[in-house]
Formats: structure tokens, C-alpha cells, sequence
């Protein structure tokens, strides 16, 4: 398998796990799709999104899926149902998943200390657990920066960099989200799974469910039927009160840090991923549960996050979920059967905070 690129073994459009949007069967899904046409619509005009894509799960069935708008704006490329989103950081979730699967296969423990399983590293580190690493109560330093990799260089200079800064407070003590955590995470699945972090999550999830188009990339690698991403940010040079414009925004993702943000996929793979998870057939129920637990600080208090995925309780509805890069969100939520999936290329769209509405019109 080329380092860059997953290539997944296609399998029948029947082997999709589910993955075959249903037929409106009511007048009340057809008045359902057709509001969250509207209300995407207005979204993308208020929010200046040029393109995205939407699924809604609903019981166990797929009831929609479209795309909208702008895959590429500067040259008319519509967004479709095969292009390809950046999850940026949603790709914990799948880290998540990868975690749970060794447990269940008496691979991983989540309570014991990284030390097990990955023996070069600090001494500071040796007795951070690994349930830690996944909900950021780890303590560390973070290998990402507002100026990029620590320490300016390399990967291996960031690494290297940050093996020699203390830690940043005991583990357990509290949450902070970093980067380093899932680039540990990386290497003890790959250790634990006997391949690389992508073989692993190609052999046991994505090949699985056909996501043939589902890769690793990010903006320097050329990824066919990628959406081109955008942001209305501010440029540095740009000069004081010039006019909000759209403009092309770049991100890299080193292969090593994959595992916090790295997969580029579709709406209708995502849907079929989560529909898989949602029915028990990527990790057990037991696996489940414990996978969207919160995870506990050292004063009995819960923390924002579970093992890969943040939770909460909103208007007294469960829900768990993922986002990333400002631009791609999905939220299950578990006691409803209910999940849905926003991808936009625009960096600052935000879909977690209209996912709510979406998910109101199918209640």
C-alpha cells in the first residue's frame, strides 16, 4: 500500500453495511428531507459555505444524503456525492474504534500505562494510562503549536522537541486536547496490531465496510476528488479593513499524527461507518458503552471526552461527537437512533453548531 493513499478492496454495493440511502416512504420523511434542503440552503448563503455534504441516520436506515453547492469554486466543480471531505480531527473517532478493537481481541488494556507497550520514551510519561491518551487527560505537552510542528522543524525534530519538555500537569488532573496524545495512540496500534495505523484501520474498518474512497491526505498531497478548501479568514497580507474574500487554506497533516486527523472521506462512506458502529458491527455493545463513557479525572468529576469522541448532555439528550478542522462534524445521538453528518470545505463553517437543527426536523 503506497504511504499516502488507501486503497481499500471494493465490495459489492450489498456488502455496504446499509449503505443505500432508502426510499421516502412517508409524506412526513419527504417534508422532512425537504426542510433540511431549505435549511441548507439559507446555512450555506449565511455562512458563506461553498460546498458540502449531509446524511442523516435515522433506526438503522440511511433516509438522506445529498451534496450542495462547490467542490472547487474557482472552476465551477460541483460538490458530488463521491467527493472527497477532510475529517481533520473527527479522525479520533476512528482511532477510538481502532482502540476498542484490540481490547476486545485481548491486545490492549486501556488502564494500563503507555510504558507497556511503547518502552522509548520519557520517564515522565511511563505511567500515563492508555484511556488517557484517548480523552486528553494525559498531561503532555502538545506536539502541535499555533506556528505548527514544535520546535519548527521535522516531525522527528517536533518529537524530539517535546520528549524534553516537562509535563504539563499530572495525569488525570484535567483535559487539555493535543496532538501528541493520537500520535502515541498510532504507534501503540501499531505495535498492538502488527501494521501501520492505516494498514489497521484499511484491514479492519474501512475495508470491512468498502470505503474504497475513504484515504489519508491533507492539502499537499494530491488526493483525486477532493474538495478544495477555503476559508474567508483574513489574510496576513491583506491590508486593514479590506473585504472579506475567499481564499484557498492549506493544512498538513504528517503521517505520523494521521491518527488525530488525517482520513479524507464522503458523506455516504461516514454514513455507513457510523450506521456499522451505531448497530454493533465494528466493536460490541459492551465495547460501545465503554467507548462513549466519559472519561473520569482524578477528582471523580467527568471530563468533556470519552475514548476518541467528545460527550454531552444538550437539552437532556445524549449525544456523542466528532469534529474537526472547523469544517467537518458528525453527532450520534445514541438513545434516539439518531446521527447526523455535516462536511463543508469551508474552514470556520462550523457544522456542529446547525447540526442541532438538522437533527430537530427528524424527531
Amino acid at each position: 500500500m503506497p504511504a499516502r493513499t488507501l486503497r481499500c478492496l471494493l465490495l459489492p454495493v450489498v456488502a455496504l453495511l446499509g449503505l443505500v440511502v432508502m426510499p421516502v416512504s412517508s409524506d412526513s420523511l419527504e417534508e422532512a428531507n425537504q426542510k433540511t434542503r431549505v435549511l441548507l440552503q439559507n446555512t450555506m448563503q449565511q455562512r458563506g459555505i461553498p460546498g458540502l455534504q449531509v446524511a442523516v441516520i435515522k433506526h438503522g436506515s440511511i433516509v438522506f444524503s445529498e451534496s450542495l453547492g462547490l467542490a472547487n469554486v474557482e472552476n465551477h466543480v460541483p460538490a458530488s456525492r463521491t467527493t472527497l471531505f477532510p475529517l481533520n480531527s473527527a479522525t479520533k473517532a476512528f482511532t477510538g474504534v481502532a482502540v476498542m478493537q484490540l481490547v476486545e481481541a485481548g491486545q490492549l488494556d486501556l488502564d494500563a500505562p503507555v510504558s507497556r507497550y511503547l518502552q522509548a520514551l520519557p520517564p515522565a510519561w511511563h505511567g500515563i494510562r492508555v484511556r488517557q491518551l484517548l480523552a486528553h487527560t494525559s498531561g503532555l505537552p502538545d506536539i502541535v503549536g499555533e506556528q505548527g510542528l514544535a520546535g519548527g522543524g521535522s516531525e522527528a525534530d517536533a518529537w524530539r522537541t517535546i520528549e524534553q519538555l516537562p509535563v504539563e500537569a499530572a495525569a488525570g488532573e484535567r483535559f487539555a486536547y493535543n496532538q501528541t496524545n493520537y500520535g502515541l495512540l498510532a504507534r501503540i496500534i501499531a505495535q498492538q496490531g502488527g501494521v501501520p495505523y492505516e494498514d489497521f484501520l484499511a484491514a479492519r474498518q474501512l475495508g470491512v465496510l468498502g470505503m474504497s474512497r475513504t484515504r489519508f491526505g491533507d492539502s499537499y498531497d494530491l488526493v483525486p476528488g477532493a474538495a478544495t478548501i477555503y476559508s474567508l479568514f483574513p489574510r496576513s497580507t491583506d491590508a486593514e479593513g479590506a473585504p472579506v474574500r475567499l481564499s484557498h487554506w492549506f493544512y498538513d497533516m504528517p503521517q505520523g499524527l494521521w491518527a488525530g486527523g488525517g482520513l479524507q472521506t464522503t458523506g455516504d462512506e461516514l454514513a455507513a461507518w457510523l450506521l456499522a458502529l451505531m448497530q454493533q458491527r465494528l466493536i460490541s455493545a459492551k465495547s460501545l458503552v465503554r467507548m462513549w463513557a466519559p472519561e473520569q479525572l482524578n477528582d471523580g468529576s467527568a471530563g468533556p471526552w470519552a475514548a476518541g469522541w467528545p460527550v454531552a448532555t444538550v437539552d437532556g439528550r445524549r449525544q456523542v461527537s466528532s469534529m474537526g478542522g472547523a469544517r467537518a462534524a458528525f453527532v450520534v445521538y445514541p438513545d434516539e437512533g439518531l446521527a447526523v453528518i455535516v462536511l463543508t470545505n469551508l474552514v470556520g463553517a462550523n457544522p456542529q453548531q446547525f447540526i442541532a437543527q438538522i437533527a430537530a426536523i427528524y424527531r
